[in-house]
């Protein structure tokens, strides 16, 4: 029986690590695939059937930099919009957040219902809407413009998973600040916020991934004054041809700033992730 019970816990391992490796590889492999372009020239990419063995160049990633297609205004632009949508977040999502965590507000469920509902307008329904509002006010090609269109879909999302990490935290603490006289505030910035650093630090760069990658808005609502990194990629790309090797360069550039935020705060994001997975005191 216990032969048995092994082979099958065995059998399990090897599917389990079978499909996850399986999944990976989906996943990584075109990845793996631009990273093989963006040393290439232009000739080889092109060549058929591809060439495995090659003589690596870095010219496309000189030109993706220093050339006449360069990207370092985008990438300026992208990290501009952002940092400053992902702090304004921050700062609004919070309060927000434990206010509807922590606190008997009237109408609680149907703003929380509110808030989620904003994740499921399709995006495309709002570029139009969006496009007038800012032609109207002349803030189309401004970073101004551009933040505030990022922070509308960034905004719920930020609160939405807030919730989640606040609603953990022992409603104890809480009470044993007020006790001792500390005001909301105090008690938020004091006692709550450390308690759920791991959970801003997961929402920072979930908020920064999603501005810093975003496509739809940015190639409707930019232009030649602002250019986000991801309409960047268009200098690649003609009528006449596509410089795929240079395109594959400066994508994998553009992935740097994330990967880095992403390393940076790996530790705050594992802990953040566990502490929204325990169901705990708050929750009511």
């Amino acid at each position: 029986m216990n032969t048995i019970n092994l082979n099958k816990k065995i059998f399990r391992n090897f599917i389990i690590t079978f499909l996850s490796t399986f999944i990976l590889l989906i996943w990584i492999l075109p990845l793996i695939w631009s990273i093989f372009v963006s040393f290439k020239s232009e000739i080889e990419v092109l060549a058929y059937p591809p060439n495995v063995f090659f003589k690596p160049v870095l010219d496309n990633y000189k030109a993706a930099i220093f050339g006449s297609l360069s990207i370092l205004s985008e990438l300026s632009d992208s990290f501009i919009i952002a940092s400053i949508t992902t702090i304004l977040t921050l700062l609004l999502s919070i309060p927000a957040a434990y206010s509807l965590a922590r606190l008997n507000l009237f109408g609680k469920k149907k703003i929380g219902f509110y808030v989620l509902a904003t994740q499921m307008i399709p995006p495309m329904g709002l570029v139009i809407p969006y496009y007038l509002i800012l032609g109207k006010f002349g803030w189309l090609d401004t970073y101004h413009g551009m933040i505030i269109v990022y922070m509308t879909f960034s905004l719920p999302f930020a609160i939405w998973l807030m919730v989640s990490f606040m609603e953990d935290i022992p409603r104890e603490m809480e009470e044993a600040a007020f006790l001792d006289k500390a005001s909301r505030i105090k008690t938020l910035l004091y006692i709550i916020v450390p308690q759920v650093k791991g959970g801003i630090a997961v929402t920072t760069i979930f908020t920064f991934m999603n501005s810093w990658n975003e496509f739809l808005f940015a190639v409707q609502l930019s232009g030649n004054k602002v250019r986000p990194v991801t309409i960047a990629m268009y200098n690649f790309v003609s009528v006449e041809q596509t410089l795929w090797a240079k395109l594959c360069a400066a994508a994998l550039i553009a992935m740097i700033p994330v990967i880095i935020i992403g390393l940076i705060g790996n530790n705050h994001i594992v802990k953040g992730l566990t502490l929204g997975a325990v169901k705990g005191g708050g929750r009511k």
